[in-house]
């Protein structure tokens, strides 16, 4: 980021942090349970590798850092950065979409209506929807939660 931050918000929460907690010590739980009364079979590598995942999902989507300069838009959570140039956004708007159909919290890619979102999602906030003028990669639509929409949306309008 060469620019100044005009706008910068760090968003957790702790419903999300719940749920990968609970995930990870059911996957934990499982692991212990399986390793005691098997030993290292294929269903203990199993329960470890999702408690392991789970536990990366609790040290990674703990913080959306969210900022925006004079040209970029950058999403980052935990090691993964998402960098959009402002002048290649084509319409900014509230995503009215259900978590349920888009699979919850964290980063997620799915396909709605034709068109190949890239999500970076917590449970409780609204979404952002930014369209792109010119898809990267597959993606078309880069969606992100927020705690202040109309704050962003006036200061990337298109």
């Amino acid at each position: 980021m060469n620019d100044q931050p005009i706008y910068q918000e760090k968003l957790s929460s702790t419903r999300t942090e719940a749920l990968f907690v609970v995930l990870m010590l059911i996957f934990l739980g499982l692991f212990i349970w399986r390793m005691n009364v098997s030993g290292w079979q294929t269903l203990t590598w199993v329960f470890l590798f999702f408690a392991a995942f789970f536990l990366f999902y609790i040290i990674n989507y703990r913080t959306l850092v969210i900022t925006i300069t004079s040209k970029m838009l950058y999403l980052k959570f935990g090691i993964f950065t998402w960098r959009i140039p402002l002048n290649n956004i084509d319409e900014v708007r509230q995503d009215d979409i259900s978590l349920w159909r888009i699979g919850g919290a964290g980063i997620h890619f799915t396909s709605i209506g034709r068109r190949y979102r890239a999500m970076f999602n917590f449970l409780e906030y609204p979404r952002l929807v930014l369209m792109l003028k010119q898809k990267r990669g597959p993606v078309k639509d880069v969606i992100f939660s927020t705690q202040n929409p109309e704050e962003i949306q006036s200061l990337i309008k298109p």
